[in-house]
């Protein structure tokens, strides 16, 4: 009789573990890709010029269809007016390069159930939105040299400015939030592996990430007093056009649409833990 009842335990043990299913509570995970940037030197969104971009994250999984993601991101962003067909842009021949360091928390939502080690569930579509902040330093190339433009004031922001909205320019910080949301697709190869690829672009608070916004300065006031030291950074980045044919409040940039970039990658994610259940109806 014993040896009966351990052989039915034995038996029910061995099914029960048989049909047993991983339960996805969470992975980390790196990414590579390409980031583009949007603003006032490439307001037609044009995805010609992109540039590298690496990130990592932590996703805790609530269930098959929740999830909160905690990312950090570098990525280098750059454009110039040379690479526009305009007339205008090729005058104002304005240009930057900037690195971005980002970190976020995003919201994932899945459309399909995604159960890592299960064939039915190892493949969603997925949503994604957060919140986050980021730093950047735009900066440019003068006879050669590498020069950050934040410090140079070039609309401005140094010498207390008043533009044609009576507002004096104060210089802008090169810290600012961002609201990525985009959409991805996931793919479970094996119980701890997911690969996984995504386009999420970046709405941003500043208009200054390639350093231009609003009006030309000029480079003297008009009681003929200059605007900047004569032969300085600031005096000939202000204006690159040939000649500096821009005058005081003409537009140099777009200050009603704040800069964007977008974010598409590949990703390689780890499962944290090999946690078992007995599985649930479909």
């Amino acid at each position: 009789m014993k040896h009966r009842i351990i052989i039915i335990i034995f038996t029910f043990v061995a099914i029960t573990s048989a049909k047993a299913q991983f339960t996805h509570i969470g992975e980390f995970g790196f990414t590579f890709g390409a980031a583009n940037y949007f603003g006032d030197l490439n307001h037609n969104g044009d995805i010609t010029h992109p540039g590298p971009t690496v990130g990592g994250y932590y996703l805790k999984q609530f269930n098959e269809y929740l999830g909160m993601r905690v990312s950090a991101h570098y990525a280098h962003v750059g454009y110039s007016d040379s690479y526009s067909n305009n007339v205008y842009q090729q005058e104002r021949n304005l240009s930057f390069k900037t690195s971005i360091w980002e970190v976020a928390v995003h919201g994932d939502f899945n459309f399909f159930k995604f159960i890592p080690g299960d064939p039915k569930h190892s493949f969603t579509p997925f949503i994604t939105i957060g919140i986050g902040a980021f730093y950047f330093d735009p900066y440019t190339s003068l006879n050669g040299q590498k020069v950050y433009l934040q410090p140079l004031g070039t609309e401005g922001q140094n010498i207390s400015y008043k533009g044609y909205d009576g507002k004096v320019r104060k210089p802008y910080s090169r810290v600012a939030a961002c609201f990525p949301i985009g959409m991805g697709v996931k793919y479970n190869l094996s119980n701890g592996v997911n690969f996984s690829f995504e386009i999420v672009q970046r709405l941003t608070t500043t208009d200054y990430l390639d350093d231009v916004s609003t009006t030309y300065v000029g480079l003297t006031k008009p009681d003929g007093t200059p605007n900047f030291p004569p032969g300085s950074a600031a005096a000939q980045l202000q204006d690159r056009s040939k000649g500096q044919v821009f005058q005081a409040n003409q537009q140099r940039g777009w200050s009603k649409q704040k800069d964007q970039y977008l974010i598409a990658e590949i990703g390689l994610s780890f499962n944290l833990s090999s946690s078992y259940q007995c599985p649930r109806g479909d």
